[in-house]
């Protein structure tokens, strides 16, 4: 079995307090940007969320976290929703939001062009397939896109 890296061990900490408080982990990102690091998670559940619960997340895993040590350097704790246009990462997302409208943007540009919109007609095999506004189904491997995001938000998509 593969070591554990470090956003798995912080959900393996934090799923059972956000599960207690009707939450679900959308995703978990530990990133740096310029000199600091950012420990970013991102919760979710049907109804949405409010400030209070980003709240109260963030109160029940500060002291978890800070006993479990997961993570060595210093970082900012971050916890919010993955908004309206959010990002598609994991295969359950995919799987989800099947029939959507989404915006996906390439690593490197396919014919000249980089950001892709349409419906997300199919995911199987780590291969995003979208229905384009002309009809054409292009697929994607989900390694070579930069980010997935849902796109013309509506509240049906959330139910």
């Amino acid at each position: 079995m593969a070591k554990p890296n470090t956003v798995q061990k912080v959900e393996e900490i934090v799923k059972p307090f956000a599960e207690e408080l009707g939450l679900d982990i959308w995703d978990i990102t530990f990133k740096k940007e310029g000199s600091d690091w950012y420990l970013r998670i991102f919760i979710d559940r049907e109804e949405g969320i409010s400030i209070d619960d980003c709240v109260n997340l963030t109160h029940a895993v500060s002291k978890p976290l800070d006993e479990a040590d997961p993570i060595p350097q210093k970082y900012m704790l971050e916890v919010s929703s993955p908004g309206v246009e959010r990002e598609l990462t994991r295969d359950a997302h995919f799987e989800k939001y099947i029939g959507a409208s989404v915006t996906l943007r390439t690593i490197r540009p396919i014919d000249g062009v980089r950001d892709f919109g349409g419906t997300l007609e199919k995911y199987e095999n780590k291969t995003i397939t979208v229905k384009l506004a002309d009809g054409r189904e292009v697929s994607f491997d989900k390694k070579e896109t930069n980010f997935v995001k849902l796109d013309d938000f509506d509240i049906n998509d959330f139910i």
